[in-house]
Order: C-alpha cells, then sequence, then structure tokens
C-alpha cells in the first residue's frame, strides 16, 4: 500500500498536468526509499523500478502496459483493473517476505545510474534530444533560472 503522502504528490502531477510516467515515478521513488531504508530489497533495480509502476496502476495512476512479454503486460492490465481495490493482505505479506531476503544495492546510486544511462542508451539521440527540449520548456522561469546560475557557478570553479 503506498503512503498516503506519495498518492498526494502523483496527483499534485496529475492537477499540474504531468505526463502519467512523472506521475507513477513518485511511486518509484518511494519504492527506492524503501529499499534504502531496509524495509525490503530487489533483486536489482529493474525489479525495483517495476514493483513502483505496479504500485502505481494499483493505486490509480493510467499507465499503459509496457511492450515486452505477454504476462507481464497481463500483469499490467491486472494492476490497472485492481486499482480500487483493496490489496490482499496474504499477498501482499508474501510478497513482502520474498523481497526482505533481496539485497539492498538495487537501490543504490551507482546501480540507479547505470539504469538510467542503459535506458539511455536505447533510445536514438533523436529521442534523447527530443527529451532534453520537453525538460527546458517544462522546467519553468525559476527552474529554468536556478539551472543557469548552477551551470555558471560550474564554469566559474570547474571541478
Amino acid at each position: 500500500m503506498p503512503d498516503p503522502a506519495t498518492k498526494k504528490r502523483a496527483a499534485k502531477d496529475k492537477r499540474e498536468g504531468k505526463s502519467v510516467s512523472t506521475q507513477a515515478g513518485e511511486f518509484v521513488r518511494e519504492e527506492i526509499h524503501h529499499i534504502r531504508e531496509g524495509k525490503h530489497g530487489a533483486r536489482n533495480t529493474k525489479q525495483a523500478i517495476a514493483i513502483g509502476l505496479s504500485k502505481a496502476r494499483r493505486a490509480g495512476v493510467a499507465l499503459p502496459p509496457p511492450d515486452g512479454p505477454r504476462a507481464t503486460r497481463r500483469q499490467a492490465q491486472h494492476d490497472l483493473e485492481a486499482s480500487g481495490h483493496a490489496p490482499s493482505p496474504t499477498r501482499s505479506r508474501a510478497t513482502r517476505r520474498a523481497l526482505e531476503h533481496e539485497g539492498q544495492k538495487a537501490a543504490s546510486p551507482s546501480a540507479l545510474a547505470g539504469q538510467a544511462r542503459q535506458a539511455a542508451s536505447r533510445r536514438g539521440p533523436r529521442a534523447r534530444a527530443l527529451s532534453a527540449q520537453k525538460a527546458a520548456r517544462t522546467k519553468g522561469a525559476a527552474g529554468r533560472s536556478r539551472a543557469a546560475k548552477k551551470a555558471a557557478a560550474t564554469r566559474a570553479h570547474p571541478s
């Protein structure tokens, strides 16, 4: 069951018109925090992300099923349909117990950076460029100003 604060942040993202992947990102973020604080573990970073996305779908984020194996698409569809239903306590308990045996390295900064690099490498240069342009557009005036100051500080004092 996601934290109420996570649901609130995702709802705020939805109100602000942000994409479903941004809304779902709040649940992935929560999952990474759970792993880091030792609540449970994950076998790898992809699993941690998948758990977060599953929670997002169950919380009502309209995230479409991914491309890939039929079983994964079916599970994602099931998660979407399960939104609004209370989760099964038996299933939740079994999942938690299984995940408690996994390690915490899946949520380490280096593991997350590696996953991001790997995901970016699967995209073409044009897709990455468009993504960067959208980020600049949607950052807002204050965000752009902050980014410009950070860039200027980096230029002034190279590390």
